[in-house]
């Protein structure tokens, strides 16, 4: 039992150094920037608990995809160096996870304009 839940303990401190890897990334700042502005305008704008849900929600994911994301490509630089690939080889792979993260990122600020332009106007 204390080995289950010394390596279950170990999971959260993997996890955690993970996240903080991703927060070295340029993206990854640009949305925490982001993801504090927008906590701060709820603020302002006083929003409901449904609203904060929302908000969290998708900040969690855009966080989780750019998590994703990188991995994903420190994945094919691996693959790129081990396999003496050039960088047009893996390419394809780097665009498609850029793209979740995209999608997710004007999705996440769509519904943003949907909470925010009414109290705003």
């Amino acid at each position: 039992m204390k080995q289950w839940c010394q390596k279950f303990l170990q999971g959260f401190y993997f996890a955690g150094r993970g996240v903080w890897r991703g927060f070295k990334e340029r993206n990854m700042k640009v949305h925490a920037v982001m993801a504090i502005a927008v906590m701060f305008l709820g603020l302002i704008f006083n929003l409901n608990l449904t609203e904060w849900s929302i908000v969290l929600i998708l900040i969690a994911l855009v966080f989780s995809a750019e998590l994703l994301n990188t991995s994903i490509e420190e994945l094919a630089n691996v693959v790129k160096k081990k396999c003496n690939c050039d960088y047009e080889e893996t390419r394809a792979t780097r665009d498609l996870a850029a793209g979740g993260v995209l999608i997710m990122a004007f999705i996440s600020a769509a519904v943003g304009l949907i909470i925010f332009l009414p109290k705003i106007f």
